[in-house]
């Protein structure tokens, strides 16, 4: 029987053969085929051995063979156990890096050229390090040009270099390969120059998400790609910074991630509004309680019922979403600690539907997957991961089930969609790692 009793089916009018749309423009579709289960060790993920050599293959091959050695660093994505829009809101998430990684190998140049190279395009970019400005258009060149300017912005005298981009993150999902390319490029670039940014490399990467590619995103993906421990997910405190890793049992749960290969333009879409939206509500009730708000994590559940009559019904249904998600990301780090799955699936079923009904981010592939998934045996919950409008549903399935649910959920999607899914089986891992 559903879990999701009484709640409609969405009918989906989705033609025939729909491709995904490029993430960006020029671009092509993630690095995986299509309707596929993928582990990290097969194609829609690469190992970090493979990647490191083809970094290495691929900086040698673009840019010729030179004397001096690659530093190599690789950064994982990330899935979010639960917690959506809550980081940019300073408030809790439940983060887990994955086993999916992008690669950065780079070598220094003598001069303050860089140029760089990805595997994901087939693409070169060159720009100058006195000169960095973001192209007319956004595209991937804007995150390593970021990281550069954030970098030398703080003080880390990096210098020219030849660079190597290999991804392992699929683009676009919700999977944060954005800050798995920030982060590896960084730990890179800076290694290339005998550099240490200790504690700042996440903000120098959350830097050049926010102030050069320009999407007002919170800390978590940067944090999770630098911090992610192996078998655990980490409760985060968006606004102290203060994590705690979380055991994940692998022989009792295991995290599929369903990719609708729906894709969606963050920085051109409704994103920056529900983060606009959000501050907004955050003023309204610093203005109405006797108490400071510089968050909606600093609203109660009990003062925004107390208060949601004095909001518009938009303003008042996300900021309900966030101050009742900061909750559910309490209780869910709770229950993991005691091994109550179930809980913490009915919770991630929480999370979806407040996402889907409050802060409006669904469409109707990821209400397929979720409602597939709703029905399968094994299956603790599921809800949209990343920041919605298409993208990635994250299910907490138990391991003996697995095979059932991934095979169920493929062919439920394709049913409904009428265009294969991607399902990716994962495990949490480590962060950003250095390579010899």
């Amino acid at each position: 029987m559903s879990r999701r009793s009484g709640r409609g089916r969405l009918k989906l009018s989705v033609p025939t053969g729909r491709r995904a749309r490029p993430t960006r423009a020029g671009s092509r579709p993630p690095p995986c085929g299509r309707g596929y289960i993928h582990r990290a060790a097969e194609s829609g993920g690469m190992t970090a051995t493979v990647g490191v050599e083809r970094a290495r293959e691929t900086l040698r091959e673009r840019f010729g063979a030179a004397d001096a050695p690659a530093a190599v660093a690789s950064a994982p994505g990330r899935v979010n156990l639960i917690g959506g829009h809550t980081d940019y809101n300073d408030g809790f998430v439940l983060p887990a890096a994955i086993d999916r990684r992008t690669v950065a190998a780079a070598r220094p140049r003598g001069d303050r050229t860089v140029r760089v190279h990805t595997t994901d395009f087939d693409a070169t970019a060159t720009f100058d390090l006195d000169g960095i400005e973001p192209t007319d258009e956004a595209t991937w060149s804007d995150y390593p040009k970021g990281v550069a300017q954030h970098l030398l912005a703080r003080g880390h005298a990096v210098g020219g270099a030849d660079l190597a981009l290999v991804g392992g993150v699929p683009m676009g999902a919700g999977l944060s390969s954005s800050a798995a390319v920030e982060v590896a490029t960084a730990a890179a670039l800076t290694a290339a120059h005998g550099v240490d940014p200790g504690d700042e490399l996440v903000d120098v990467c959350w830097e050049a998400e926010t102030g050069f590619v320009g999407l007002s995103c919170g800390i978590m993906d940067q944090y999770t790609s630098v911090h992610g421990e192996p078998d655990s997910a980490l409760f985060l405190d968006c606004r102290s910074r203060d994590h705690e890793a979380v055991p994940l049992p692998a022989d009792e749960a295991t995290l599929v991630v369903t990719d609708t290969n729906v894709r969606r333009e963050l920085v051109s879409s409704t994103y920056n509004d529900r983060v606009a939206t959000c501050r907004a509500a955050a003023e309204h009730f610093d203005s109405v309680l006797d108490h400071p708000v510089d968050a909606l994590r600093d609203v109660s559940v009990a003062e925004f019922e107390a208060h949601e009559s004095t909001l518009s019904d938009s303003f008042r249904k996300r900021a309900r979403h966030v101050v009742t998600e900061n909750d559910r990301v309490r209780a869910a780090t709770s229950a993991l600690r005691d091994g109550r799955l179930e809980r913490v699936g009915a919770l991630l079923d929480a999370s979806h539907a407040s996402l889907r009904d409050d802060y409006e981010v669904s469409v109707p592939e990821l209400e397929a997957v979720v409602d597939v998934a709703g029905d399968l045996a094994g299956v603790y919950g599921s809800r949209l991961i990343g920041a919605g409008f298409g993208g990635c549903v994250l299910s907490l399935v138990r391991p003996d089930a697995v095979e059932a649910v991934t095979d169920a959920i493929e062919t439920g999607y394709r049913e409904r969609a009428h265009t294969d899914p991607d399902v990716h089986v994962c495990d949490p891992a480590a962060g950003v790692r250095h390579h010899e």
